[in-house]
């Protein structure tokens, strides 16, 4: 709701104010009333207006004295004045005004229609001020949102070319050695390699493909029954081979009593394997990942929980955001775009699900719950 607009109407004379109060009341108008100029400037410390109606006779501080301390106070010299006057209106008394600050002069006793009229170009150029103040912010939020998704977009373009020029320059150099090879044995560790790296590559491409499919709304689950406890060996396959060179010990926790979803496998796996895949690598060498399910509920639980580096407190709100990563401490940063948890998050949501950081220490590991509805 907008705050009302608030003119200042300042008189000796409670009569007077009073009718002043009677012509200008409208809705979206508040009308603040002073009996004096140091009980004016008072409410000027606390208030922003866009009308001061102020009377030139009063006794003490009059019209013209308040006006002058109006403009040499900051907050209070943008203020527009009409004096509201019973005197004579001589070339002397107006010069003296608008030397003060005054845009114009009403002559006492006050013609409805003009007052309203006036007073109606100020409501409407505040009300223009306001609005082009409220655009001007929010544009500057939107040029700061701008660049940081410009910052963004660079750093994840210098993190595709580092991560599709690795698996290449590896490819390249093994269709060479294939080509000069004499050696089976030799052969096979070079196609091994070969085929590691292509699979990579196509990872990251798929995931590109998955997010803009998001995006876009034009992804879609291929949904079924599925027992929870037959699709996790096949999610933990999918990283058997950085689990291996990282030597790490995996240790995986099911229950017996099958756990039935309404989920699409394809999906279920990626979820599983993408924060597998994580954990295998943003753990140092030896260490040990941990996949626990059980039932809670409604729900089937999923906790996924490494001995790894951790994620530093400041960059734990923002984990699950587009294109982040978490520097391993090691001067280098994990291998992948920095999509893969954004991507889990919209595929767990897609699910009717969530996903959580349940807890994360720098060098103590982190740990990830995921919750998803089991078939009814």
């Amino acid at each position: 709701m907008t705050d009302p607009v608030k003119f200042l109407l300042v008189d000796d004379l409670e009569e007077n104010l009073i009718a002043l109060q009677a012509l200008l009341a409208r809705d979206g108008l508040l009308l603040h009333t002073a009996r004096s100029g140091e009980e004016a400037l008072e409410l000027m410390l606390d208030n922003d207006y866009a009308l001061a109606l102020l009377d030139v006779q009063m006794p003490g501080m009059d019209g013209f004295e308040l006006a002058e301390f109006m403009r040499a106070n900051e907050r209070s010299r943008h203020i527009p004045i009409i004096f509201v006057t019973a005197g004579t209106a001589d070339a002397s008394r107006r010069f003296r005004g608008y030397e003060a600050g005054a845009v114009d002069f009403i002559q006492k006793p006050i013609e409805a229609d003009i007052l309203r009229s006036k007073s109606n170009v100020f409501l409407d150029l505040y009300a223009q001020r306001r609005q082009i103040t409220a655009q001007r912010d929010e544009l500057a939020v939107l040029t700061a949102a701008l660049q940081d998704a410009d910052q963004q977009k660079n750093r994840f373009l210098a993190v595709l070319a580092h991560e599709l020029r690795n698996p290449l320059a590896v490819l390249s150099s093994g269709l060479n050695i294939l080509e000069r090879a004499s050696e089976g044995s030799s052969a096979d560790r070079v196609r091994q390699s070969m085929r590691q790296n292509m699979l990579h590559v196509s990872r990251l491409v798929d995931d590109l493909l998955d997010i803009n499919r998001i995006e876009h709304g034009k992804i879609s689950l291929q949904s079924q029954t599925v027992e929870l406890q037959q699709l996790l060996p096949t999610a933990l396959d999918l990283n058997r081979l950085g689990i291996a060179e990282g030597n790490h010990q995996l240790i995986v926790d099911v229950p017996d009593a099958p756990i039935l979803l309404e989920a699409d496998p394809a999906r279920l796996i990626q979820i599983i394997s993408n924060i597998v895949g994580n954990a295998a690598r943003y753990t140092t060498r030896g260490g040990e990942i941990r996949v626990d399910v059980s039932r809670e509920d409604s729900f089937a639980v999923i906790i996924i929980s490494d001995n790894g580096i951790g994620i530093a407190p400041e960059k734990q709100a923002r984990i699950f955001d587009m294109f982040e990563q978490s520097n391993s401490g090691l001067g280098t940063v994990g291998d992948g775009l920095g999509i893969g948890l954004a991507l889990v998050k919209q595929l767990v949501e897609l699910h009717g699900g969530t996903i959580g950081l349940r807890k994360s220490l720098p060098g103590e590991g982190s740990t990830f719950e995921v919750r998803l509805p089991v078939k009814s």
